[in-house]
């Protein structure tokens, strides 16, 4: 064999040996550097954003609140002082309905691209023997923080209806430690019940976007930093259903939005 062919020959032998050795331990001291991971996509400007403001009505006579029986458990009584004891869930003041979840339906892909919440959990009390607020909302991704100012047990029982919805079972002893759940599935007005007083019930609702309101006393709802473009806005209520409108969001505009529920027939 020629001297060359030798040669060539044990450079190869010498590289696939080579290429069979096992990998180098990572040195612990110097670990391999991070993946760098991709800059988050730059806001919007404020230029192309612009807002939706409105209110939600109730057409004729509601129904009466009715004055709840908590004489099963005297620690509620003591709790809630008397005349606090009715329900909620025909709100209205003068025309104006509260407790309305409104939130962006469809929309803009910019509008459903923003990532999850990672802000403060949302806090839903046990305070005289009722869940406060009665109607509370969260985008996807949120958390919601459970509380109990009661002097007496109480449970968090939730009933989502979404596929991948887990729901929640978990009691709390008197003015016991806050518990936080997160929520990541989609879905409106998801019930709350108090496996232990059955009279309370409450309500939890999961937007896809940031763009979300519950209506207060008066009846009005705000929503601001919409990526300019074509809407459908979604109102619903926990015994009326839901109520649907387009709307036509400009650049540093603010479109105008009225629903009006009335009982149904």
């Amino acid at each position: 064999m020629k001297q060359g062919t030798v040669l060539v020959a044990a450079v190869v032998v010498a590289l696939g040996v080579s290429g069979c050795k096992a990998k180098p331990a990572e040195d612990s001291a110097n670990p391999a550097p991070a993946p760098v991971s991709q800059p988050a996509a730059a806001p919007l400007p404020a230029t192309s954003l612009g807002a939706v403001s409105g209110t939600v009505k109730f057409s004729g006579k509601a129904p009466a609140p009715v004055k709840i029986d908590m004489s099963m458990d005297p620690a509620c009584g003591m709790s809630a002082g008397g005349d606090n004891n009715m329900t909620e869930q025909f709100a209205v003041h003068g025309g104006d309905l509260a407790n309305v979840f409104v939130y962006v339906k469809s929309g803009p892909p910019t509008a459903f691209s923003l990532p999850a919440t990672s802000g403060p959990a949302v806090v839903m009390d046990q305070k005289g023997c009722r869940y406060t607020p009665h109607v509370i909302a969260l985008m996807k991704g949120g958390s919601v923080e459970f509380r109990n100012s009661d002097i007496t047990m109480h449970n968090i029982h939730t009933m989502p209806t979404a596929v991948g919805s887990e729901s929640i079972d978990i009691s709390q002893s008197p003015k016991g430690e806050p518990q936080t759940k997160q929520f990541n599935q989609v879905e409106t007005m998801i019930p709350v019940r108090c496996n232990n007083h059955p009279w309370m019930n409450a309500f939890i609702n999961v937007s896809e976007t940031p763009f979300f309101a519950v209506t207060g006393e008066d009846g009005t709802f705000s929503l601001k930093g919409l990526p300019e473009g074509e809407y459908t806005l979604a109102a619903v209520h926990e015994k009326l259903g839901e109520q649907t409108m387009k709307v036509t969001v400009k650049a540093l505009g603010t479109a105008e939005a009225k629903f009006t529920f009335a009982m149904k027939k």
